[in-house]
């Protein structure tokens, strides 16, 4: 061969291997997003972290193993303690039904036939026997027929009547009762307006869906001062978390949806507000915080950090849980690195739960996570920079990537070792979008940008009542009656967490929740 012939030849081997690498980089990448994707549709999607595997025992194992052995299993001294009570209600029969003094009973009593037709004389009744069955009635609906009787006096001729009982929607054939019921229906319950519209046909009721779509537009409206008042409350907190999930709102063509975000907004009083936007920019976090001067925790995305970078007085801090699933992306091509890591990070979410369990506040709480977490934090950072030196990891490589988010926000997640309010993660924000997720998969999407800022407007007052343990249907039943005559200047009180202090005792309620108690 000749000297062209070989140097073609070694070219075209080089080649050849390139290609190969490539296509092999390929297979081993896509073989990761399959991994994923499994994991996704049929995997555990929990991310409880267990540190120790080898410490749990499952279904006996060790006890069994030490009986084949002839080895007499160890045995452990169990303290005595007692059993917590039963949170919702009592047992009431053997079966463990248990229910609340808010749920109707009706109550039918029952005779042995054989002694039916004998005289009351001729036997004692001794004791009795109760069983108890939970029944349904299917799109139970009540029409409120009230009578008002008209009087003429005979010596003046003057006429008399009662007035109409008073009704939240002027000129409506709404109780309130029934526009709270739609409003829980649809954004605690997921149930969309036309399977709404469905029920109360077959329950016997003949209404347009126009005319319910119109009954929830204005009762959210009469709620929409009570949102506001809530998202002012929110932002006087000292730490507050933002995040942002995508909705379809808007029509943009035939068969089309726009696509917008809601933003909630969580304040430290255990306070949420939902503010939607067409846009994921970085004005949209501008407009909503307006002069706010404290902690500003999120998620990885860059708009927030810009922010707050740009803003004197806001601190931003980081999420902990997001830095720990970048790196389970790792965990197929870097099982020990990834396994390490994670250990590292479940460590800290272990102080912090002993940390509630001693419930420690303020100073208390700053000194412990300063004598536990500083250290873990600080040889997790120093250990990913060794790592990455010492080990030759392509940039593509899921691990770099995880280590390199990680390292690139170092300052904020160290944030929640200065400011005790701060929790390690955002969580607890993320499970107040988990509705509006659901809702996507059910109602799916806003027909009107009007109608998008009517949801939020529903869900962060449905968020608040559940994270301070106001029962949905009795506040708006009661809020949506008082709304009317409370003063503008004080609507911050009709918000749930002072609603409860004030007016959670004596709710008002409505014509037929009246009649039940």
């Amino acid at each position: 061969m000749t000297h062209e012939e070989i140097a073609a030849a070694l070219d075209s081997k080089t080649a050849t291997e390139q290609t190969n690498h490539q296509l092999a980089e390929r297979v081993t990448e896509l073989e990761r997003q399959l991994t994923w994707l499994n994991r996704q549709v049929f995997g555990e999607r929990s991310e409880l972290q267990i540190i120790d595997p080898a410490q749990q025992m499952s279904l006996g194992e060790g006890i069994i193993e030490a009986s084949v052995a002839g080895i007499e299993a160890p045995s452990t001294t169990v303290q005595s303690h007692q059993r917590r009570s039963k949170k919702r209600g009592d047992a009431v029969n053997e079966s463990g039904l248990r229910f609340d003094a808010a749920v109707p009973v009706e109550t039918t009593e029952i005779i042995d036939s054989r002694i039916k037709d004998l005289d009351e004389g001729s036997y004692t009744l001794i004791d009795e026997k109760v069983t108890h069955r939970l029944a349904q009635r299917v799109g139970s609906y009540v029409i409120l027929r009230t009578v008002r009787k008209v009087a003429k006096i005979k010596a003046t001729g003057m006429i008399l009547c009662a007035p109409a009982p008073s009704q939240v929607l002027e000129r409506s054939q709404a109780d309130v009762s029934v526009l709270a019921g739609m409003l829980v229906d649809k954004f605690r319950y997921h149930l969309p307006l036309h399977r709404q519209h469905q029920r109360m046909l077959d329950a016997g009721v003949t209404l347009s869906r126009a005319t319910l779509l119109n009954w929830t537009q204005q009762a959210i409206e009469l709620l929409a001062p009570i949102s506001e008042a809530l998202m002012e409350s929110i932002l006087r907190s000292d730490v507050l978390t933002m995040d942002e999930t995508p909705i379809r709102a808007g029509r943009k063509a035939k068969g089309k949806m726009k696509r917008g975000y809601f933003w909630p907004i969580y304040g430290h009083r255990n306070e949420v507000a939902f503010i939607f936007s067409p846009s994921r920019a970085r004005r949209v976090i501008e407009d909503s915080l307006e002069d706010y001067d404290g902690v500003l925790q999120t998620d990885g995305y860059e708009a927030y950090a810009s922010y707050a970078k740009r803003v004197n007085g806001i601190v931003h801090a980081g999420c902990w849980s997001h830095t720990r699933r970048h790196f389970l992306k790792a965990e197929q091509l870097e099982p020990e690195l990834t396994q390490s890591a994670i250990t590292r990070i479940a460590n800290l979410y272990e102080h912090e739960r002993r940390l509630r369990e001693q419930n420690l506040q303020e100073k208390e709480k700053l000194l412990y996570r300063s004598e536990h977490c500083k250290p873990i934090v600080d040889e997790f950072f120093l250990w990913l920079r060794d790592t990455l030196d010492e080990r030759l990891l392509l940039p593509s490589n899921p691990f770099t990537k995880a280590a390199s988010y990680a390292l690139s926000r170092e300052e904020s997640l160290q944030v929640f070792l200065e400011y005790e309010g701060v929790p390690l993660d955002t969580n607890h924000i993320e499970r107040e979008i988990r509705p509006i997720a659901v809702g996507r998969k059910n109602w799916m999407f806003c027909w009107t940008e009007l109608g998008a800022h009517h949801v939020a407007i529903v869900q962060s007052l449905l968020s608040t009542c559940r994270l301070h343990g106001v029962h949905p249907y009795t506040y708006l039943v009661d809020v949506l009656q008082r709304v009317a005559t409370h003063p503008a200047s004080k609507a911050h009180l009709l918000t749930p967490r002072y609603w409860k202090e004030n007016y959670a005792d004596n709710p008002m309620r409505s014509a037929i929740d009246k009649t039940r108690v």
